[in-house]
């Protein structure tokens, strides 16, 4: 747990536990802005349309397939239903793994098309593997019983699952450890009531923070800004709509008094980030219809292409392009609506 000593000097950019600071996630998984992430997913979106339109494939055109803007609404409806699906899992998921889950699912998509890899399979196997990672003991039959009630239809999303495993894990680069903004939070909440003492009751200011990271989850500062970052923005966003004023806290405590550079890079990025937050717009409902039945088409059309196994070696085995085939097929998004 990050616990802030008296009178630390904060480095901005290296603040927080030291195992994120030589972390794979600051190294590989934190970027400089949002134009490289939109670079990233374009770049992830037109590749696969090249594949695809490159295919000779009779009736393939343009219009058939997503667009980058498409493929944007979609990741935020399935993202959400990932969240939701945590939400509600049955034993209750602790945070830390949903936001493994989560991280995993955004990373997984700046290097890959919806079109190439149905997030439907996806968001699943990435709570899964989170559940793993974690150490949150669940068997397969208890996560998947988490699904639905139909016996035949845990079976097949377990099969995806375990099917997509290895794909995720290579995708992500073997980067499993996922740093969450949730402990670092634990520690300003700690260090305000043992060092702040203007604060009479800092637990007061949990409820709204612990709003702000859930909406953040569904934006892009997991992969902008480190989790302490992040966490002190949601601390200091509750004490602002509680009306107080905590700049004494950065000043005195934080022992930026005198360095007027690193405060204004904090006050910077918090702005940053809480204008990350602030404009978040889920997808329009029916944008989303339209946008999963241009999605459904293209994996009942291109599913052969699309089978991980066959990128591991399987080319040949038409037993396990068949059998992956009826399961797209027969498990489908009516089987999360009771989420």
């Amino acid at each position: 747990m990050l616990l802030l000593k008296h009178k630390v000097q904060v480095n901005f950019e290296t603040k927080g536990l030291k195992m994120y600071h030589n972390s794979s996630q600051r190294k590989y998984w934190t970027f400089e802005n949002e134009e490289c992430l939109g670079k990233l997913r374009y770049q992830a979106n037109q590749k696969f349309r090249g594949k695809i339109l490159a295919s000779g494939k009779v009736g393939v055109h343009e219009s058939l397939l997503l667009d980058p803007l498409e493929e944007d609404a979609l990741f935020k409806h399935y993202e959400k239903r990932l969240l939701d699906f945590c939400a509600v899992f049955k034993p209750a998921m602790p945070k830390s793994v949903v936001g493994t889950a989560n991280m995993y699912f955004r990373r997984f998509y700046l290097n890959n098309s919806l079109m190439e890899y149905h997030p439907r399979t996806i968001m699943l196997t990435c709570a899964y593997l989170a559940c793993k990672v974690d150490e949150f003991n669940v068997s397969s039959s208890q996560f998947v019983g988490n699904l639905q009630e139909n016996p035949a239809a845990q079976e097949k999303a377990l099969e995806q699952i375990l099917e997509y495993e290895l794909l995720l894990i290579q995708q992500l680069n073997f980067h499993l450890v996922v740093h969450n903004p949730y402990r670092p939070m634990e520690g300003f909440l700690i260090d305000l009531k043992t060092r702040y003492l203007t604060l009479e009751n800092p637990e007061m200011l949990r409820k709204t923070a612990d709003d702000f990271l859930n909406r953040a989850t569904m934006t892009d500062v997991g992969l902008l800004f480190s989790p302490s970052q992040i966490a002190l923005t949601a601390v200091l966003n509750s004490a602002s709509r509680a009306g107080l004023n905590m700049e004494s806290y950065l000043t005195e405590c934080m022992g930026l008094k005198d360095d007027k550079e690193t405060l204004s890079k904090m006050i910077d990025s918090m702005r940053r980030i809480k204008n990350l937050v602030k404009k978040y717009e889920p997808p329009k409902p029916e944008e989303v219809i339209a946008c999963k039945q241009k999605l459904e088409r293209i994996h009942a059309e291109f599913a052969i292409n699309m089978n991980p196994k066959r990128k591991r070696g399987y080319e040949d085995d038409d037993h396990v392009t068949k059998q992956h085939r009826v399961a797209e097929e027969e498990w489908t998004d009516e089987d999360l609506e009771s989420l």
